[in-house]
């Protein structure tokens, strides 16, 4: 389903291949992990080609409607970042000033920098590390409560000297924004960076109840069930912002045409902070930073309560990928990025998919076992072998068998016939299979062939 959209970014319009190929991918994440929802948004070419909300957004939505807001969570710290780096340029502060100046009362206030608390080198100690609600989130708080109780202990490191996510540190920055424009972070959010991208953004605390997502959890491998919200004010400038996927994807925009903030701005923000001992921290000024199999990209992840998120931008190749879901557990927003990226992207140079090949190939041998499979991973020939017969066969041979101790690709992949042919060795005590493969063109596209047989 795509959004109504401009004529320039329908030039860019994915096929209805690819279309297909994302639409079967996210099903099958979903199902894989239990995820209720995902929201996803994709740019190719500087414009969003897709918004589309797929699953289960709470228990009374009727349908999953792409505009809904979902909770960023961490992926706010970017936009904290750039009003510190706006306050900068009209002179009122500069991000080499300590902390102490704007905000008394914290441990080493007078050694900690602005830029140190946007770089998470600041020392100041975490006060939400745990991938659950602690028993004080349950209370409302108020930023000067998170900083009286955690940036009043003692550093946990000498600032600039190491490394380590720290939430504390994102809501001193967020007081300091408040104190420096006399506004509400929110409101000078809105002013200077939502409305002028025509972005609708809200405080998360208030994106809960009729009309909005609801979050989920799970306690191991049991059922998925309905999260209660943290009271308010727990995220604030560290993770304050509900917004919908395709909105979000208005500021990658932004970040890739270098727009409404100075070019060196963006620049500042998606340089990596060095230590004092010289290396690389990988994470700029709200984004961790870095280069994959020579392709440069600017990403951030985020965790509220009961919702998972995935914001990763190819500022080249201009991509960006945006999926926002309604559970926090499993890894479905990473999968379907991954996945995505996979269809958006071109393999580079000289890589055959051999890695995401394997990964695959193994997923299908392990359905095949079982005798289910994803139909979506096959082509319409490989549908037609997989016959129910042929199903039950792989499956009553192979389940004995049970897990095998590699799998391996055999050789290098070859083109045959308008496919890729792949060869992988499974090996099992006192047994060896062989599985022959061949997929279409490009990473993770579907099998035209997957045969195993008896190996010596």
């Amino acid at each position: 389903m795509l959004i109504a959209l401009p004529a320039p970014a329908l030039a860019q319009a994915l096929s209805a291949d690819d279309t297909a190929r994302i639409d079967a991918l996210v099903a099958r994440s979903l199902h894989d992990t239990g995820v209720p929802s995902a929201s996803v948004a994709l740019v190719r070419g500087g414009r969003i080609v897709l918004a589309k909300a797929y699953g289960k957004q709470s228990e009374t939505a009727k349908s999953a409607d792409p505009a809904a807001l979902y909770q960023i969570a961490s992926i706010s710290k970017q936009f904290t970042a750039a009003a510190l780096l706006l306050l900068e340029d009209e002179g009122k502060l500069s991000l080499d000033d300590t902390v102490g100046k704007y905000v008394p009362g914290i441990t080493d206030g007078d050694t900690i920098t602005i830029r140190q608390l946007l770089s998470h080198t600041s020392g100041l100690r975490d006060y939400w590390p745990q991938d659950y609600s602690f028993k004080a989130m349950a209370t409302p708080v108020s930023p000067r409560g998170i900083v009286d109780r955690w940036a009043t202990k003692g550093l946990d490191f000498a600032p600039g000297s190491q490394w380590q996510y720290s939430n504390t540190g994102y809501v001193v920055a967020g007081m300091i924004v408040e104190k420096v424009s006399g506004k509400p972070l929110l409101d000078f959010l809105q002013e200077r960076v939502f409305r002028p991208l025509g972005i609708k953004a809200i405080d998360q605390d208030k994106a809960i109840g009729p009309g909005f997502p609801q979050g989920y959890k799970r306690y191991a491998l049991g059922p998925v069930r309905v999260e209660t919200p943290a009271a308010r004010g727990w995220l604030y400038a560290a993770g304050e912002l509900a917004m919908s996927a395709q909105d979000l994807a208005k500021w990658d925009i932004a970040r890739m045409d270098r727009t409404l903030l100075p070019a060196d701005d963006w620049a500042a923000q998606e340089t990596a902070v060095k230590l004092t001992d010289g290396s690389s921290t990988g994470y700029g000024l709200g984004v961790s930073v870095g280069s994959k199999n020579g392709r440069s990209f600017v990403e951030h992840s985020g965790e509220a309560v009961g919702f998972l998120s995935e914001n990763i931008v190819y500022p080249q190749d201009k991509v960006a990928i945006v999926v926002l879901v309604n559970a926090w557990f499993a890894d479905a927003q990473t999968r379907i990025a991954t996945d995505i990226a996979g269809v958006l992207l071109p393999a580079p140079a000289g890589d055959t998919g051999d890695a995401r090949g394997l990964d695959t190939a193994k997923a299908l041998f392990g359905q095949l076992r079982t005798g289910t499979i994803d139909r979506a991973m096959l082509t319409e020939d490989a549908n037609f072998y997989f016959t129910p017969a042929a199903l039950a066969d792989y499956r009553t041979s192979l389940a004995p068998l049970g897990e095998p101790t590699s799998f391996v690709q055999v050789g290098t992949a070859k083109l045959r016939g308008g496919f890729v042919h792949r060869g992988y060795r499974v090996t099992y005590p006192g047994r060896t299979l062989s599985v022959s493969t061949f997929a279409l063109p490009g990473v993770g596209q579907a099998y035209e062939q997957f045969l195993v047989s008896p190996a010596q």
